[in-house]
Order: C-alpha cells, then sequence, then structure tokens
C-alpha cells in the first residue's frame, strides 16, 4: 500500500492531526540532519582535508542521495521501524502518542546538541516509540519482540563491530603504507578522506532516512484511521521530501558534534581518518542491506574508538568516550521514559 502526492495534500487539508504529526515527524528529521549527520565528516574536518562548511554541504547532498537510493533498492530498516511497535486499537489515540514520541525525540536531542554530546537519535526514534506504545497499550503487548531482536541486534553491531573494523581498517592502512614517505603519502589520503566522508554520509541518509520514513508512514495510516496496515511502498515524493529536510538540517551546521567527535575523542592523521571512514562506511552498508537499524552515531565514533586504539590506548581520550557511553546508555531508558510520560500526558488532555 502506498500514497499518491495528490492524495496526500487533500488528506493534510482535512486532517489537522495529520498536519501536526507531518510538522513533528520533519522536525526529528530536521533534528537529525544537524545533531547526527555531522558524525559522518568530523574526521574529514579534523584531520583538515576538507573545510567545515565544504563539509557540510557536501554531508548535505550525500544525505539526500543516500535517502533517495539505499530506499529504492531495499527499503527493510523502514519496514523494520514501522513493525517494530503496535500502535493499533484507538487510532486518534494512537496518534497522540506518536506525537508524543516525535516530541520526546526533538527535546532530548536539541538538549544534547546544546552541550556537543553526539546522541543517537536512531536509538532515540525506536526508544521513544517503545515508550509511546507501551503507554499506549499500558503494558508491553504494544512492543514486537521480533523486531525488537533486530535492534539489539544492530546495537551490537554498531558498538562491537564497529570499534573491531576501526581498528582491523588501521592495522591495514598502515601495514600497506609501512615502507612509504609518510608526506607523500598525506595528499592521497586527504583526498581518500573526502571520499570516505561522502561515503559515510551517503550511508547516515540511508539508514536514517529509511527510519524516519518509515514513521511517516505510520503517522499517514492512522490519521486516515488504518492501523492494520503491514505492508506498504515508500512513494517517491516522500523520499525526495525527507532527503531535503535532512540535507537542510545538516548544512545548518553541527560544529559541536563535530568537534566532540573528530577533536576531543582522538587526535586523527589523515590515515587513520580514511581507515575510521572506511569502517564506518562499511559496516553501515551491511546494516542496510540486511535491515538491521543501526545508530550512525554508535557505528562512527565506536570506529574512530577502535582507529585510535590501534596505535595506543592512551591516543583516545577515555573521559570524552566514558561522557559518550553514559549518553548512549541513557538514551533508551531516558527516551523511552520521555515518551512514556508524554504519550500519557497527551492522551489525557486531547
Amino acid at each position: 500500500m502506498t500514497i499518491s502526492l495528490s492524495e496526500f495534500f487533500s488528506f493534510l487539508a482535512e486532517s489537522p492531526a495529520l498536519v501536526i504529526t507531518v510538522l513533528l515527524t520533519l522536525a526529528v528529521v530536521l533534528v537529525n540532519g544537524w545533531t547526527d549527520a555531522p558524525n559522518a565528516i568530523a574526521t574529514c574536518v579534523s584531520t583538515r582535508s576538507m573545510g567545515p562548511k565544504n563539509a557540510i554541504l557536501m554531508a548535505a547532498v550525500c544525505n539526500f542521495l543516500g535517502v533517495f537510493a539505499m530506499t529504492a533498492v531495499n527499503a527493510s530498516v523502514a519496514s523494520t521501524i514501522y513493525h517494530m511497535t503496535d500502535f493499533g486499537g484507538n487510532t486518534q489515540e494512537a496518534l497522540t502518542a506518536l506525537c508524543a514520541a516525535l516530541v520526546a525525540i526533538v527535546t532530548w536531542a536539541t538538549a544534547a546538541w546544546r552541550f556537543g554530546i553526539p546522541t543517537s537519535e536512531s536509538h532515540a526514534l525506536i526508544a521513544g516509540l517503545s515508550g509511546s506504545a507501551i503507554a499506549l497499550h499500558g503494558g508491553l503487548q504494544g512492543i514486537n519482540p521480533a523486531e525488537w531482536v533486530k535492534v539489539l541486534y544492530g546495537l551490537l553491531l554498531s558498538t562491537l563491530l564497529g570499534f573491531l573494523s576501526g581498528w582491523i581498517s588501521a592495522r591495514m592502512v598502515a601495514a600497506v603504507c609501512r615502507n612509504q614517505d609518510r608526506e607523500r603519502t598525506t595528499p592521497f589520503f586527504r583526498k581518500a578522506q573526502i571520499a570516505g566522508g561522502a561515503a559515510m554520509a551517503f550511508m547516515h541518509g540511508a539508514q536514517d532516512g529509511q527510519k524516519f520514513m518509515g514513521v511517516f508512514m505510520l503517522g499517514i495510516f492512522l490519521a486516515k484511521g488504518q492501523d492494520t496496515v503491514t505492508a506498504f511502498q515508500i512513494p517517491l515524493w516522500l523520499m525526495i521530501l525527507c532527503s531535503l529536510v535532512m540535507a537542510i538540517g545538516t548544512s545548518i551546521g553541527g560544529y559541536r558534534i563535530i568537534k566532540a567527535v573528530g577533536m576531543d575523542m582522538v587526535r586523527l592523521e589523515t590515515y587513520q581518518g580514511f581507515a575510521a571512514d572506511l569502517a564506518g562506511a562499511a559496516c553501515l552498508l551491511l546494516s542496510s542491506l540486511t535491515g538491521i537499524p543501526v545508530s550512525t552515531t554508535h557505528t562512527k565514533t565506536t570506529a574512530i574508538m577502535g582507529v585510535g586504539a590501534a596505535k595506543r590506548l592512551s591516543a583516545v581520550n577515555w573521559n570524552i568516550v566514558k561522557e559518550m557511553i553514559l549518553t548512549w546508555i541513557l538514551t533508551f531508558p531516558g527516551y523511552g521514559l520521555i515518551g512514556f510520560i508524554i504519550a500519557k500526558i497527551f492522551m489525557y488532555i486531547f
């Protein structure tokens, strides 16, 4: 099942609830663009392979292409997010609970951005939806365990595999260039980092764009009073809309996040930055093709940790790492609780 652009505008004019849902969903996509996407270009900026403005512009374009291209090839990540929670039953209450989850995500993500802490909007989305679904049903029957297992796989994939692939990638690059003059290889790795940053931004759009489009479709169906839709096709106009909004969010810039990830955590050389981008992009591609929703933030930051650890453990600023890990640990219960509370409040008011 899908919906044409004309049908969407027609129903938008008739449903104030859908207008609010669409605005909140696009707000989450925008926030994701400026708080999550900067992780993709943090390394090429920190090693001065690109200036911040050019890197952000490149990331905006590649995010757009990633959303569009990967969704056209494989939309399984969107399907996973759509089916992860059960918003069936009273569609008006379900739509209210969904809006509560989106409000929770925007609130938490903006606060974290203010303090320069890289958060995962992917896990925020998952936790917020889960908390709201639990509030809607009054219990865990609002959660689909089969789809949630994929989330747990994604958590392991984006952390353990990210770190391991970063370590291996850095070791391999160092071994291949062991007998090369470092000054002569630097120009090559600067260009390679630009390509690596572009690949990371592309895969960020491919992963995160699908997640939010799945939520967008859920909101449309609930607003139409349809809570039994099990299969859907993402329309072309929605791919373009979400990718454009994410690109705008990225173009706003995320200098605090770039500094925290690319400069404060590990001081990277150009070859190390390339190794981190290579590892991160490979992990995201694998997860996107297999339909596993992962965090681009976790994948990129753990890849950078792995690259730093490949040189020596002391090369990593573990105090910054502790702050990030604490934020990641608090994401699921924090967003889930906020989503639950706001959903209860919204359902009481509306």
